[in-house]
């Protein structure tokens, strides 16, 4: 009688076990679905001829009847931002907002009774990650985003991620710092994701070579470039110097050269010889006369001189 007992017991655990999946199964699957706060969410389950969308807060928000009809003004916050497509039978949710996440649940009605429950969670738009360089030397760089629900930022290089860094904390900047190999800059990407989207940024082109040697080499370059320049300028003024040299000696001749020019311009008058009138006697045996008039290289101003000092002499002797 106890094996008996033991036997109906078995019996009756198995039907509650089978009882207990049978209603498990029967219960719609929960599907977890994304969206962005301002585009379109598409529920993906059609309604063609008769059912509901129904939302854990606010029952049902939104009915479709036979002949093509509906109404998905029932509740305000979804007012105007809630349609029905009579084609293709699919509920839309325009304008998401990040309230609007929740479990809603498609009700069809067409051919018997089928529910499928849908959890949507509505993300912020992510801005794009930016790349700052902290240090050009040692090719430092520091990548930051704006924080928002389930972000995080890395940093990889090729399919490898280095580092990752994510908050609760929504108001926050997310930033995380990498030094680069600058030989393999191209390498390296820092991406900022949620669960909906990504966004990406890679390394800018300002940050220089790490190697000290190169680092050396480009500031010999630019020691070069000024030595050059302050070469170039010596030479300009050595000729601008030599050019107004030259000119002020130009001029210092010209006032130079004047007054011969000026002596050369001077045109002398003939002289002829007038002889004396008959009540004049001819001054003549006076020796310096006689030895110099036939002199053709004398001066009027000294022969003049010569005629003057006879007559000299007769006043006296008188």
């Amino acid at each position: 009688m106890l094996f008996s007992q033991r036997k109906k017991l078995k019996v009756t655990l198995l039907h509650l076990f089978v009882l207990c999946s049978a209603q498990h199964s029967a219960q719609p699957e929960t599907r977890q679905v994304k969206g962005i706060v301002g585009t379109v969410f598409y529920f993906p389950e059609r309604v063609l001829n008769s059912g509901n969308l129904l939302n854990q807060h606010f029952g049902s928000i939104a009915q479709v009847h036979p002949v093509k009809k509906s109404n998905t003004n029932l509740e305000k916050r979804f007012q105007n931002r809630l349609h029905w497509n009579n084609v293709t039978g699919f509920f839309t949710l325009s304008d998401l907002q990040i309230d609007d996440s929740g479990v809603y649940t498609v009700e069809n009605t067409d051919e018997g009774k089928t529910t499928h429950t849908f959890q949507l969670t509505v993300y912020y738009v992510l801005s794009k990650p930016q790349v700052t360089v902290h240090d050009k030397i040692s090719c430092s760089v520091v990548c930051s985003v704006e924080n928002g629900r389930e972000v995080t930022l890395s940093w990889y290089k090729g399919g490898e991620i280095l580092n990752q860094t994510s908050s609760p904390d929504h108001n926050i900047t997310l930033s995380l710092p990498l030094k680069v190999d600058e030989q393999n800059r191209d390498s390296y990407r820092c991406e900022a994701a949620n669960p909906a989207s990504n966004e990406t940024a890679v390394v800018p082109h300002s940050c220089i070579e790490s190697d000290p040697s190169k680092v050396k080499d480009g500031d010999e370059r630019t020691r070069d470039c000024l030595i050059i320049a302050v070469i170039c300028v010596l030479v300009a003024s050595v000729v601008v110097g030599f050019a107004i040299y030259l000119k002020k000696r130009r001029n210092g001749h010209s006032h130079t050269d004047s007054p011969e020019r000026e002596q050369d311009d001077v045109q002398y008058a003939e002289i002829t010889h007038i002889k004396p009138a008959e009540n004049q006697e001819e001054r003549t045996g006076i020796p310096e006369l006689e030895s110099l008039k036939d002199n053709p290289n004398l001066t009027v101003y000294y022969t003049l001189q010569l005629h003057h000092m006879p007559a000299s002499k007769d006043v006296d002797t008188a």
